[in-house]
């Protein structure tokens, strides 16, 4: 992907692995913190990184077999834009260029995300998807058409380097879309969801949770609406998915799932 080696151009030196449907890039973390994406520029690119794993050299996958184009002993240190900054949401940027962007009212305030865009100094590779997100949410927490929009054109305008009015445009092409925080997170790598109440983060449950919401419920639940009740307040937390997501993810049955979904719904859990 040429637009790859304009964000990255270190891939073109180090460690690469042909695969089956393209290729591996190696990079040295050297002790520094990076999270793991799906859409990594807003592409259909993955970075993967501390806990995850790929098919290395000289693995053999449906007859092909994994080598290494650049060897190991190449290796180059992983690249300054793909780490995880330590100060994120990053403050609006005071450059000259820049115009000075004030947070206007807006509901979801508890929406942690919604306040970390409109706060970030967005960059090249993060502005569409951001933009589209923020539009998205603010929609999705009661805010009318034409103030979420002028919320986004105003954020929009305060960029060092705003998207055109074409790119712009794109951002409103549906207003549909309802990303959970998973979704969010695998596009929004700058996103932290610590401070957020609608999270279950570092061991504890906010009050808006399901298990919290429904705790002297639980031990009245069958085996298998135990196990969506947690999926849905640990894995979906905050999110609406689909019974066969559920299902993909808890492994099981998608006729049982749904079962137990309505088994959830008699019960007032969700």
């Amino acid at each position: 992907m040429p637009e790859l080696k304009e964000y990255l151009p270190e891939i073109k030196e180090t460690t690469r692995v042909r695969t089956r449907r393209g290729y591996h890039y190696y990079f040295s973390l050297n002790g520094e913190q990076v999270k793991s994406t799906n859409s990594l520029f807003g592409k259909r690119l993955e970075l993967k990184s501390n806990g995850n794993y790929v098919v290395a050299p000289p693995s053999v996958i449906k007859a092909h077999r994994y080598v290494y184009e650049i060897p190991l002993s190449e290796i180059l240190p992983i690249p300054k834009i793909l780490i995880k900054k330590k100060n994120n949401p990053a403050s609006p940027a005071k450059d000259k260029n820049h115009n000075t962007f004030k947070i206007l009212k807006y509901h979801g305030k508890k929406v942690d995300c919604i306040c970390q865009v409109l706060s970030r100094d967005l960059q090249e590779g993060e502005r569409n998807n951001s933009l589209f997100i923020l539009y998205n949410l603010l929609l999705r927490n009661k805010n009318t058409k034409e103030y979420s929009k002028k919320l986004v054109i105003d954020k929009n305008k305060s960029l060092l380097k705003p998207l055109t009015e074409l790119e712009l445009k794109k951002v409103y092409r549906k207003a549909s879309y309802k990303y959970g925080c998973v979704g969010i997170r695998d596009r929004l790598v700058y996103i932290k969801c610590e401070v957020c109440e609608y999270r279950f983060k570092d061991g504890e449950l906010k009050d808006s949770n399901i298990l919290i919401k429904n705790i002297r419920t639980l031990p009245e639940l069958s085996n298998a609406e135990a196990k969506v009740a947690l999926m849905l307040g640990i894995v979906f937390d905050g999110e609406n998915p689909s019974v066969t997501k559920i299902s993909k993810k808890t492994k099981m049955n998608y006729n049982t799932v749904k079962k137990a979904i309505i088994g959830l719904k008699g019960k007032g859990v969700i």
